[in-house]
């Protein structure tokens, strides 16, 4: 029997697993769901072994319990770890939904739930690919599954369990659906990710709120000063003045700023989109590889003195700013954070004190597009969506898959479906339908290219 007629003929079984797993509320951020977390791990454990894992065993941390489960075919042969997580966002604002966040709902050949996508909808994907292989006779390789609770609140726990169970997690290549691809029509592997540092800067000036007829221009204001701190971190040509930031920083391979020229991109929609007028970005670069490829620096917050209705004259005592950086593969936060710490307190003024506390941080990943792995799930797309994946760099940070390299010395695969339009982390999260089954057929044939 094919894939495509396995999901047929038990479509209905896979969804009605997948909505027990949706309708158990398993936020990690609140402890008040603690339970649930429980209820969520003990379903991940019966639906391993009911699929056909040798054991599946709840483990547990300081934090939330991982399951991990395994099967062994022939140790000879390649071990394949499937990483995922079962945890979920809060739902907040709850009146923003058009469906009961916890009750999945099926419409417009969407699942319509909390998790639908991220991560329980891609993870059991990953669950029903290996099933089908154990009844279908086809499973060639070791598999074992990790599935954590905390992913959405930083995995605090799992660097911790990783290196205290290396040998058991021993394994050829992590397999991750936990990303997302261009586009429905425009599948693609994500390659790499950027890293992370994080700050708080707190600028002290006098040693109270003063009057600013009376001291002003006589007395450094530390919201003025935290500006012009903050206005020196990024140059006209839109790069990070903080000396040696770029050492490490490789350039792009020209194979790879090929295949991103070929990702769909309107830049007037782009701007049009989010109602901007013009981009802006480091000089040389396009937009998408500005927001995927190269770091940056923001502010994500500001704020002191008078803030509240009508008007107060004073020079504050006190100014805030909460900064960060996205980091590209080669560069470590905390070489990067202490630059940042060592290139501000150079710039400040003597009129005012700066502390710079580092809040925290994660490390960028890039996956070499030659790696085998990455050539067996490139095939598995192309099988399954009849066009050869694009191979794209992303923004963002998963901080846990540079540490499963940096700890287990293992290569991630980040074989993910997700899509722009699933809305993760916001109300109306949802899965295609159309992808959700195309999905377990790439993973299927992940495999047998394996």
């Amino acid at each position: 029997m094919n894939i495509k007629t396995y999901i047929k003929e038990n479509e209905n079984r896979f969804l009605d697993e997948l909505f027990s797993l949706i309708k158990i509320p398993s936020i990690s951020a609140t402890p008040e769901h603690r339970d649930d977390i429980d209820a969520c791990a003990k379903r991940w454990q019966e639906l391993l072994l009911a699929s056909g894992a040798d054991s599946a065993d709840i483990m547990q941390t300081k934090g939330n319990p991982i399951v991990f489960a395994q099967k062994s075919v022939n140790p000879m042969q390649k071990t394949v770890l499937v990483y995922g997580h079962y945890d979920v966002m809060p739902v907040e604002p709850l009146e923003l939904w058009l469906t009961e966040p916890f009750e999945p709902t099926v419409k417009d050949n969407h699942i319509w739930a909390r998790g639908a996508d991220d991560d329980k909808g891609q993870s059991f994907m990953q669950l029903k690919a290996f099933e089908y292989l154990l009844k279908t006779n086809a499973l060639n390789h070791n598999v074992k599954f990790i599935l954590e609770g905390e992913e959405e609140i930083g995995s605090p726990s799992l660097e911790e369990f990783c290196q205290k169970n290396r040998e058991m997690l021993k394994a050829d290549v992590i397999l991750v659906s936990d990303t997302s691809m261009v586009g429905k029509d425009t599948p693609s592997i994500t390659t790499g990710l950027r890293g992370l540092a994080y700050w708080q800067i707190k600028v002290t000036g006098p040693n109270r709120d003063l009057h600013s007829g009376h001291f002003g221009g006589a007395v450094a204001n530390p919201i003025n000063e935290l500006c012009k701190i903050l206005a020196q971190i990024v140059d006209k040509e839109g790069k990070i003045t903080i000396p040696h930031f770029y050492d490490k920083v490789l350039d792009i391979p020209a194979e790879e700023r090929q295949m991103l020229a070929q990702v769909p991109f309107d830049l007037e929609e782009y701007k049009k989109a989010i109602d901007i007028k013009e981009i802006a970005g480091e000089t040389g670069y396009s937009t998408l590889e500005r927001n995927s490829c190269r770091p940056s620096f923001d502010t994500c917050g500001i704020w002191g003195g008078y803030t509240g209705e009508g008007s107060k004259t004073v020079i504050p005592s006190e100014a805030f700013a909460k900064v960060s950086c996205r980091l590209v593969p080669n560069q470590t936060h905390e070489e990067i954070s202490q630059l940042f710490c060592n290139y501000i307190s150079q710039i400040a003024s003597n009129a005012i004190r700066v502390e710079v506390t580092p809040m925290h941080g994660g490390e960028g990943y890039l996956c070499p597009i030659d790696h085998f792995a990455y050539k067996a799930a490139e095939k598995g797309f192309e099988k399954a969506f009849s066009k050869r994946p694009l191979a794209v760099r992303r923004g963002g940070s998963i901080p846990i898959i540079a540490t499963f390299e940096k700890v287990l010395g293992i290569k991630t695969i980040l074989m993910g479906f997700g899509l722009e339009s699933d809305t993760i982390h916001s109300p109306n999260e949802n899965f295609n339908l159309d992808i959700f089954r195309k999905g377990i057929e790439a993973i299927v044939e992940f495999y047998k290219e394996l």
